[in-house]
C-alpha cells in the first residue's frame, strides 16, 4: 500500500520515502519472517530502518525512538514525505511521538526471566502477573510478558492498561490510516501469507538465526518458535491471534482514519489515502 500511495505522491511533485515501524524488520537474516520490504519493492519505493541489526543484537524502542526521530526530522527538513509502515503498535508511537520509557533491569534479573520462559512458557508467566496488567497483554506475547515479569520482579510500576500504548501528543502533525478488512478475507490471506513464508525459506531462517545465537529481541518474531518446531499451523494461529491485537489496539488510536479495503485492489485505497495529505 506504501508503495502505491508513494506511487501517486510522486506523480504530483513529492518525494516519499518509507520508514519501517517493525520491531522484526530492523534485523538482518529474518526478512522472511518479517515480510521485510524485497529488493524489488525497495527499488520502487527508498525503506529505512531495515535490516540494520545483527540477529543477535537486542534493540529497544528507546533505539529507535532515536533513529525514527532522526530520519523524519531529516527526510522533511530536506522536503520529502515520510511514509511510516508496519505494524509494531510501540515502534510506530516511538516513531511519532516521545516515549516516557521504564528503566532496565539488571542483567541478572533479565538472564531469569528468559530462562523461566524457556523453560516453562509464556502462558504460565503471564499468570503471574498483576491481574489489571494480565488483561493488557496477550498470554502468548513472550516479549512483552517478559517485560512486564522484569518489571514487576524489580519493583518498577509498569505501563498501566492500554492508554500507554498510543498518545494523541505526536511530535509532527500525521495522518493516520489503519487498513481493515473483513475478517474471513484477513484468515484467509493470513495463511496464504505464511505458507508463502514457508515456501520461500522462513523455518531455515528461523533455524539459521536460532543457530547464531538470535537475541530474545529477534526470538520474539511472529511464529518464530512455532516454525523452529516446524509447526506451520501454530505459526497462522500466532498470526491470527496478533492481526486481531493489531485490529483492537488501532481502533482506540484517536484521530485514525479506519479504511475497510474488502473488495479493494491498492491503487482504489492508495487514491482515497493520497487525497487526505
Amino acid at each position: 500500500m506504501a508503495i502505491a500511495v508513494a506511487q501517486l505522491l510522486r506523480a504530483r511533485g513529492e518525494e516519499p520515502v518509507a520508514v519501517s515501524c517493525d520491531a522484526i524488520q530492523v534485523y538482518r537474516g529474518l526478512e522472511t519472517l518479517s515480510g521485510a520490504a524485497t529488493p524489488d519493492e525497495r527499488a520502487r519505493l527508498e525503506h529505512r530502518l531495515v535490516g540494520f541489526v545483527e540477529v543477535t543484537g537486542e534493540f529497544s524502542a528507546g533505539r529507535f525512538a532515536t533513529l525514527a526521530h532522526a530520519e523524519i526530522d531529516q527526510l522533511l527538513s530536506e522536503g520529502r514525505r515520510p511514509l511510516l509502515v508496519g505494524g509494531t503498535g510501540l515502534y510506530l508511537r516511538a516513531a511519532l511521538a516521545d516515549l516516557q520509557l521504564r528503566p532496565p533491569v539488571s542483567v541478572e534479573l533479565r538472564a531469569e526471566v528468559e530462562r523461566e520462559l524457556a523453560e516453562r512458557g509464556p502462558e504460565s508467566l503471564h499468570s503471574e502477573l498483576d491481574p489489571d496488567l494480565a488483561a493488557t497483554v496477550h498470554r502468548r506475547d513472550r516479549k512483552r510478558i517478559a517485560r512486564l515479569i522484569e518489571l514487576q520482579r524489580a519493583g518498577i510500576d509498569p505501563p498501566s492498561g492500554s492508554a500507554q500504548l498510543w498518545t494523541a501528543k505526536l511530535r509532527r502533525p500525521t495522518v493516520l490510516v489503519g487498513l481493515t478488512m473483513d475478517r474471513e478475507e484477513l484468515r484467509r490471506r493470513i495463511g496464504g501469507r505464511v505458507e508463502v513464508m514457508v515456501a520461500a525459506g522462513g523455518i531455515k531462517e528461523a533455524r539459521s538465526a536460532a543457530e547464531a545465537g538470535a537475541s530474545r529481541t529477534a526470538r520474539a518474531a511472529l511464529g518464530f518458535e512455532e516454525l523452529l518446531a516446524g509447526d506451520t499451523e501454530a505459526a497462522k494461529r500466532a498470526h491470527r491471534d496478533y492481526a486481531r491485537r493489531q485490529l483492537t489496539w488501532m481502533r482506540k488510536m484517536p484521530g485514525v482514519h479506519l479504511i475497510d479495503r474488502t473488495g479493494r485492489d491498492d491503487g482504489d485505497v492508495a487514491a482515497e489515502i493520497a487525497s487526505m495529505l
